[in-house]
């Protein structure tokens, strides 16, 4: 079964062992993911984040800027296997060509400083995804934990350079990554776009109560504008018995994608592993065990074709749409 995979932050990982004076690389390593893995699990694209910590950096957009440049030296490395996608033709000819793919994304709209044109340099040099926030405040918007404030009546969602922001990346055919944004500005992304958008690694409310989860109205928003919701394998927005020390159990990965496929068609529903951006040790290890996936998934009752909904296909429709 192909996978597509809406999130993980091995490129930002591989880049702090090297500052560290690791030999480490993308073709294999001892992360969660490497091409050695994903040729195993049948990948056909993973989407490499470059994740900035704000809190860290002293300077996102060079952090940024050195994330790219080693997905690319990485990928040039390895071009036999993998390259970078721009366009959802570029995904269909590898495919052809029995090549998986590599898609960057950013994860942090705070590495752009609410500059626009920085926003669009990075699409020129290949970014096709933006979540407007990680954990922290930025010059776009307000991330999850950030609640409407009663007394002051002031609502925390997104700021004026965030509607500038959002307008600027549907018209450059970016995609909105809704995940780590505060439930204002989830709400404020449906309410002031027209293309769908995602929760690229984000899980469902209802079955886990963590503030980076989904709520029932919002799986069916995202759902109603054809957008979709990557399943995260983090085992503290899986279950809240769980913290990041406890295992990520595939049954409550598949539990959650049934959850976000009740409530709004599985249409939505895809995979956001975010692999190398989660520390808790995983029932299924690493990348090259995915189809233990699909085999619960069968278990639990989705046919075929949902499964391949789940694993691909809904991607692809999104992809083609957007890209």
């Amino acid at each position: 079964m192909k996978i597509i995979d809406f999130h993980c932050d091995t490129i930002s990982q591989i880049y702090d062992y090297k500052q560290n004076g690791e030999n480490i690389n993308l073709k294999e390593n001892k992360l969660h993911l490497d091409l050695k893995k994903m040729k195993k699990s049948d990948y056909m694209l993973q989407v490499f984040a470059s994740y900035v910590d704000l809190d860290v950096t002293k300077n996102p957009v060079e952090t940024c800027l050195s994330h790219i440049d080693l997905l690319y030296k990485e990928i040039e490395k390895n071009k036999d296997d993998i390259s970078l996608v721009y366009t959802y033709d570029d995904i269909i000819k590898n495919k052809e060509n029995n090549k998986m793919s590599a898609l960057l994304s950013i994860e942090e709209g705070g590495v752009c400083k609410g500059n626009l044109s920085l926003l669009r340099n990075y699409y020129r040099l290949g970014a096709r995804m933006m979540t407007l926030t990680w954990n922290y405040e930025n010059e776009l918007a307000y991330p999850n934990g950030h609640f409407y404030d009663e007394a002051s009546k002031e609502r925390k969602g997104l700021k004026e350079k965030g509607f500038e922001f959002i307008h600027e990346m549907e018209k450059l055919g970016m995609i909105i990554d809704v995940s780590h944004l505060s439930d204002d500005g989830i709400y404020d992304v449906y309410n002031n776009t027209k293309k769908p958008f995602i929760a690229s690694h984000s899980n469902a409310r209802g079955l886990c109560s963590h503030q980076r989860n989904l709520t029932d109205d919002m799986i069916r928003k995202i759902a109603d504008r054809g957008g979709l919701i990557g399943a995260n394998f983090y085992s503290t927005f899986l279950n809240d018995n769980y913290s990041g020390k406890d295992m990520s159990r595939i049954k409550d990965i598949v539990e959650h994608m049934k959850y976000i496929a009740n409530v709004g068609g599985i249409d939505c529903v895809g995979i956001g592993s975010d692999f190398d951006g989660i520390d808790c040790p995983l029932e299924f290890e690493n990348s090259s065990n995915m189809q233990l996936i699909y085999h619960e998934m069968k278990k639990s009752g989705f046919s075929e074709n949902e499964i391949e909904k789940v694993f691909y296909k809904n991607a692809l429709r999104l992809f083609e749409e957007l890209l």
